[in-house]
């Protein structure tokens, strides 16, 4: 797994926001994940930047 992709709990931590927020980010911006792995999706860093530019 690249470096590069990160899960929505991980993503949460790194930026200080709560699960729920991240995940109705990732909703209200209609966001599909590179990867998945079983139950875990897995976002790119330049979907991160677009959530944290949601959560603000």
């Amino acid at each position: 797994m690249a470096d590069d992709q990160i899960t929505a709990g991980n993503i949460a931590k790194e930026l200080g926001a709560s699960p729920a927020q991240v995940k109705k980010a990732i909703e209200a911006l209609k966001l599909a994940p590179v990867a998945r792995k079983g139950a875990c999706s897995y976002y790119s860093r330049e979907q991160v930047r677009k959530i944290k530019g949601a959560l603000k």
